[in-house]
């Protein structure tokens, strides 16, 4: 059984910060990372991210973010911070700026404040992301002071990608330079070999001293000029008796290195017979390793496409109207209450309501809905979105850090950060891997000399730099990370936000699919569904007579009425008499005409014959509808039905949960004649009716009891039960804020094609993670005995150091390769083009 997750936050949470780590190559630098973090004070939570090379850390109110700096340091690693400046205003004196900078310096994740008075200006270098920076705008309004962000200045993800750029160049001049001393050292050395006649022209042209001193000397330029890289960061590592990929690297390396060197310089320090030389291979083996580390750090740069994609959704300019003029500014010094102007083709700024005129505005960026949705005064538009064709103003609601696109840029990038239950098995692993790998290399050497054939000691070397080389831990730190930010970023660019990264596993393996009726099946409010006319009237005649009786009423059968009149574009009449009959109907006068709209029982009371519309009366009854019927000057003229429409989408929705063998379960308040008309429309499994809004977390945990694992799809307040209940909570985007915040998923359109879309994707990843898992495991469990020699007994085949290397090189490569396949994923239902607002009425 499930536990019911609280509701209740805490009163002071944790700040998250998304701190950038840089120097991390492999599985155990995250472990390492990991735990100096949470080796701080205040520090409640740390994980880290080998992908993204980022660490979200939950900060207390009072822990010090410059503390987590020299951890990360002390390490043997690197943060990125980044610099914003604000200005601020109300500041008078110098006793001003001190008050401002103390306030500043309060702030989680804040490692430096800096304010001029002259102009008026902080400097603030922090780390995290925008949620830093509204931390920092409201401690300096506790302080008294406004404080407005000046510019994005150097905004994390710049700073990051500007690393990465960085670091691609880094690596391709290194990788130049190695493979140009790497080739001729190659045909030097291995070319000798192979081919006699080569070897006897180097000997008897320059010498075999010369020969080995120029080789002596391009391996040397290799191993300690691209290759200091591994010296920097694995000999540190070493010392600190934590060993990483670097520190394998290092030693594999330097062993054919220096054996080489004493092979060349002092071959009497060797036993007879065994002054081999192994340039080529430490030279090789570099060559190689920053190869590999090129290609998977560009993949790598690929996984964050969707965030950069998403960033760049923002709008630069937004067109305000102040002082009765319409001027342009930058888009992040909007202020709510500003009103703003957008014309075709434009991209709006920030989120807010339509106030004047009216366009059609192209929403898939946060829908995943391809058709424009039309906007007209009051309706809400969102910051990010394009206008297609007319022009209207609106007035900003919620501006910068707010607006939806920055939170759906959070919730995309905390899921990325997350790790999935998964991965901490996988952690406990890779811990352990390097020193393990260094124990197996000894090992191989020990068994090598004291068992192997000559030259054992030669062999011995060989070998054992074959499993230091050999072993790989970086795919599988990158086995799961790698598929969560590509399997995220796509479930995002679809309209699907997984709040919690763990859900992209779970809802893998959900068996019951719940689902909450009105507003998630069906649209959630009245409408006119049934509307049959008697010989001799005329439909729209009909229904302009009885919405204009229907104008007075508040009651929400009456308002889908006028609504549906107004969308026909009817001008309604006001009633000159009007009577209302509690519990039988309504009598008016419209037009001079009498108007009569009611139940059956109310036509028997004034004589009239119900027969014309008895076949349609028992249909609406099947489909769990009441009929109302309308007489017009004392004729009975119509028989209508009002009810919460199915949307379009639904059934097929529920056909693809099926597809995927999952149980179908609806979960409603009405009433259970209606419920199961509903239900044997959409084919659901199993029907529960009646339900008050506190049983709903029963009903799931009734299910969970029963052995399913169970998703609740839901929209309003009384759902939240149900989704905190459940193994994952999906809720509809175009419900309330309630619902959302109680959910593991959320779906931003109305559309239930996309429960069966964020499954299959979840299908799919985990699909990729497990795939990347195997890989990673299985190359390792598999090549380092080859490398060790186990092959040789039986078969007579070793596996050299550069060969060795070579696998190395390509394993995490295609570990990233195999999870930026989850980019061409196609979902089971495309949101294709239809009219959003279309309904469905349920046949016969």
């Amino acid at each position: 059984m499930t536990a019911a997750r609280p509701l209740e936050r805490p009163s002071q949470p944790p700040i998250s910060l998304l701190v950038a780590i840089r120097g991390m190559s492999c599985a155990a630098c995250v472990g390492r990372v990991e735990k100096a973090i949470r080796g701080v004070e205040g520090v409640a939570q740390a994980s880290v991210n080998l992908a993204t090379g980022r660490a979200q850390v939950a900060l207390d109110q009072a822990g010090n973010a410059g503390t987590i700096v020299e951890a990360v340091r002390r390490a043997g690693y690197e943060t990125v911070d980044s610099t914003t400046e604000l200005s601020i205003t109300e500041m008078s004196c110098a006793s001003c700026v001190g008050r401002v900078e103390k306030a500043l310096k309060t702030v989680p994740g804040v490692l430096e404040a800096s304010v001029n008075l002259a102009t008026r200006r902080a400097q603030v270098r922090y780390l995290g992301g925008r949620e830093t920076i509204a931390g920092i705008i409201a401690a300096a309004g506790k302080a008294g002071y406004s404080a407005v962000e000046v510019t994005l200045g150097t905004d994390q993800r710049d700073q990051e990608r500007s690393a990465q750029l960085a670091e691609l160049g880094t690596l391709m001049q290194s990788l130049i330079v190695a493979a140009a001393a790497t080739i001729p050292l190659l045909v030097l050395e291995m070319g000798s070999h192979q081919i006699p006649a080569l070897h006897h022209y180097f000997v008897g042209t320059f010498g075999d001293e010369t020969v080995r001193i120029v080789a002596f000397l391009l391996a040397t330029l290799v191993q300690f000029g691209p290759g200091w890289r591994f010296y920097a960061k694995g000999w540190p590592a070493l010392r600190r008796a934590a060993p990483d990929m670097n520190s394998l690297v290092l030693i594999g390396t330097s062993t054919a290195y220096g054996y080489s060197v004493v092979s060349t310089f002092a071959p009497t320090l060797l036993p007879g017979g065994m002054d081999y030389t192994y340039f080529e291979a430490s030279a090789v083996i570099v060559t190689l390793v920053i190869l590999g580390r090129f290609f998977e750090a560009r993949a790598k740069g690929r996984t964050g496409d969707a965030i950069r994609r998403l960033l760049k959704l923002q709008a630069v300019i937004a067109r305000i109207i102040r002082d009765g003029q319409e001027r342009d500014v930058a888009a992040e010094a909007v202020v709510p209450g500003d009103i703003v102007v957008v014309r075709p083709g434009e991209r709006i700024p920030v989120d807010g309501l339509v106030t004047d005129g009216s366009s059609f505005v192209d929403e898939a960026m946060i829908t995943g809905e391809p058709m424009p949705v039309h906007k007209s005064n009051g309706k809400p538009v969102v910051g990010g979105t394009v206008n297609k064709t007319g022009t209207f103003r609106f007035r900003a609601t919620r501006v910068g850090a707010d607006t939806l696109l920055a939170e759906i840029v959070r919730t995309v990038e905390a899921a990325q950060g997350a790790k999935l239950p998964i991965q901490a098995a996988v952690d406990r692993i890779t811990m352990w891997f390097v020193p393990a790998v260094i124990l197996c290399a000894i090992a191989t050497f020990v068994l090598w000399l004291a068992l192997g054939p000559d030259p054992a000691f030669s062999l011995a070397i060989v070998n054992a730099v074959a499993v230091l080389i050999i072993a790989c831990p970086c795919a599988m730190g990158l086995a799961t990370p790698t598929s969560i930010m590509v399997g995220t970023g796509k479930a995002a660019e679809m309209g699907i936000l997984f709040r919690r990264g763990e859900a992209l596993q779970v809802l893998k393996a959900v068996t019951t699919v719940a689902i909450d009726k009105t507003g998630t099946l069906t649209i959630g409010r009245p409408a006119l569904t049934d509307l049959v006319v008697q010989d001799g009237f005329e439909e729209n005649a009909v229904l302009q007579l009885v919405a204009s009786v229907e104008a007075r009423s508040e009651h929400p059968i009456a308002q889908a009425l006028v609504t549906e009149a107004h969308k026909r574009a009817l001008a309604l009449a006001a009633p000159d008499g009007f009577e209302a009959k509690p519990g039988f109907g309504i009598v008016a006068r419209v037009s001079n005409i009498d108007v009569i709209v009611g139940a059956d029982r109310l036509m028997r009371q004034i004589g009239l014959d119900l027969a014309p519309f008895a076949a349609m009366s028992q249909r609406l009854a099947d489909q769990g509808k009441t009929p109302l019927y309308v007489a017009i000057g004392g004729r009975l003229a119509a028989i209508l039905a009002v009810a919460d429409p199915i949307k379009e989408t639904s059934r097929e929705a529920i056909e693809a949960l099926h597809r995927l063998g999952l149980r179908v379960v609806m979960v409603t308040g009405d009433n259970r004649r209606t419920a199961e008309a509903i239900g044997r429309h959409l084919l659901i499994d199993e029907i529960v009716a009646e339900v008050l809004p506190n049983d709903k977390a029963a009903i799931v945990q009734r299910l969970q009891q029963e052995g399913a694992r169970v998703a609740f799809v839901g929209d309003g307040i009384n759902d939240a039960p149900g989704l905190v209940q459940a193994d994952v909570g999906l809720a509809i985007g175009t419900g309330t804020d309630i619902a959302i915040e109680s959910a593991d998923v959320v779906l931003m359109s109305g559309d239930l094609r996309n429960v069966p879309n964020a499954i299959a994707l979840s299908q799919a990843t985990i699909r990729n993670v497990t795939m990347n898992l195997f890989w990673a495991f299985g190359y390792n469990a598999v090549l380092i005995p080859i490398a060790a020699g186990a092959l040789y007994p039986s078969f007579g085949i070793l596996l050299s150091p550069m060969a060795a290397g070579l696998a190395m090189a390509l394993s995490s490569v295609s570990v990233v390769t195999n999870a930026l396949r989850l980019k061409a994923f196609v979902p089971p239902l495309r949101l294709r083009d239809a009219t959003p607002a279309s309904l469905q009425v349920v046949p016969a």
